[in-house]
Order: structure tokens, then sequence, then C-alpha cells
């Protein structure tokens, strides 16, 4: 007959013996086959069990703790399959984004960024104001850094103030077919403050991964869904 050595609380002593083991478990990337909640609380019960069997009849076991123990399980197997629940609906809701987001394939987005494509004589973006400015003004530069155009779009109110340029120069030449970099500034009361940029592309593509679904914008590689400002 197997032993076991009487304590105080031998319920408690069980019950964190097995927590000790659980928390080693927990701590590995991964679960060992086989080494499921329903088998920890199999294990349980049957240590339980063998213990009460055993247990001193001079220091019998708490009935209280023995139930609160029980319970303590039932609520690790109940968390478990809660967790199995939410997992299995965050993948049917990333599925259901993109799918929503296939719709924008072919679509022009405009999401945070520098560069502005120019081709065929135009090139567009936007910048995103927190509030009204009394004078916005975008300096767009080529890749070598130099200022090739400034202008100057007047008064804007708060939100996305789109931008379009024909290609010209402050000279007033036509710039090459490229890729460009712009910056805003914004005047409000004679103090100038930097304003938020976003770039223009057009969505070739939709990928579901586990951040959520990610949109292919051309030049602008992959970006998060949640990170498109405005579609356009």
């Amino acid at each position: 007959m197997a032993s076991v050595t009487s304590t105080n609380n031998p319920s408690e002593s069980l019950y964190a013996s097995l927590n000790a083991a659980n928390s080693s478990l927990a701590k590995k990337s991964s679960t060992a086959a086989g080494d499921t909640v329903a088998n920890q609380q199999d294990r349980f019960l049957t240590l339980l069990v063998t213990q009460m069997k055993n247990q001193d009849p001079l220091n019998p076991m708490d009935n209280a703790q023995v139930t609160t123990q029980l319970a303590q399980i039932s609520t690790v197997t109940g968390v478990d399959k809660l967790n199995t629940t939410l997992q299995a609906l965050s993948a049917s809701m990333a599925a259901a984004q993109a799918m929503q987001a296939s719709s924008m394939i072919g679509h022009g987005v405009l999401v945070e960024g520098t560069n502005m494509a120019l081709s065929g004589g135009q090139a567009v973006g936007g910048v995103q104001l927190t509030s009204p400015v009394d004078k916005l003004t975008v300096t767009i530069k080529d890749a070598a850094g130099a200022t090739v155009r400034t202008l100057d779009m007047g008064a804007q109110k708060a939100g996305i103030a789109h931008l379009a340029w024909d290609g010209k120069t402050d000279s007033g030449a036509v710039a090459k077919d490229g890729m460009y970099t712009f910056s805003a500034e914004g005047l409000v009361s004679g103090t100038k403050s930097k304003q938020t940029t976003l770039a223009f592309g057009t969505v070739d593509a939709v990928t579901q991964a586990t951040d959520g679904a990610q949109l292919d914008v051309g030049n602008l590689g992959s970006v998060a869904l949640t990170k498109v400002k405005q579609i356009l």
C-alpha cells in the first residue's frame, strides 16, 4: 500500500504539488502531447483519492478543503475551455476581416508615410491635421534631399487635407518620374508645427496574418489594415 506523509493541510499540500508541476509546464513553449487539462484533472483526482485512502485517522483531511480544491481544479478546466473558445472566435474574426478587406483591392488608400510617387506628371498624398491651421505648407524633396517644390495650401480645417502635385518644380521645370519625399508644416498664430503626412498607394492584395489583415500597397509595402487612415 502506498504511504503518504501526513501534514497539517494534506489537501493543500497535494494541490500545491500539482500546481508546481503545472507552473513548470506553463513555462514551456508548448504542452506535451496528452498533457491536457483533463489529464491533469485525472491525475489530481487520482492523487486525492490515494491520499484519502491513506490519510492519518488521527489527522483526517478537512472536507471543506477537499471541496475547495475540487472547485479550483474545475475552474481551471472551465478557463481552458473558455480560452479555446476565444481562440476560435479570434480566428473566425480574423478571417472575416480579411474577407472584408479584399473589397479594397484596386482602391487607393492613405497611410502614414512620407513617400510620394510621381508618374506621368501626377502625384498625390495627404496631410492629417489634428486642429485647424492658418496656413499649410508642403515641401517636396528628391532622392538627394534637395527641395524641388514648395506648395502653399492655405488655411485648412482639422482632418485630412488632400494633396495633388503636377510634377512641376519651383522653377517651372518638369520633375522626372520617380519617388520623392514630402513634409508638412502648419502655421497657427505665427507658430509653426510639423504635421503628419500621409502617403498614397493602391491596394494590390490582401493577406491574413496572425495580427490581422495585411494590405499589399505597392511601393508602400505591407500595411496593416488598422493603419489605413482613408480609403479613396
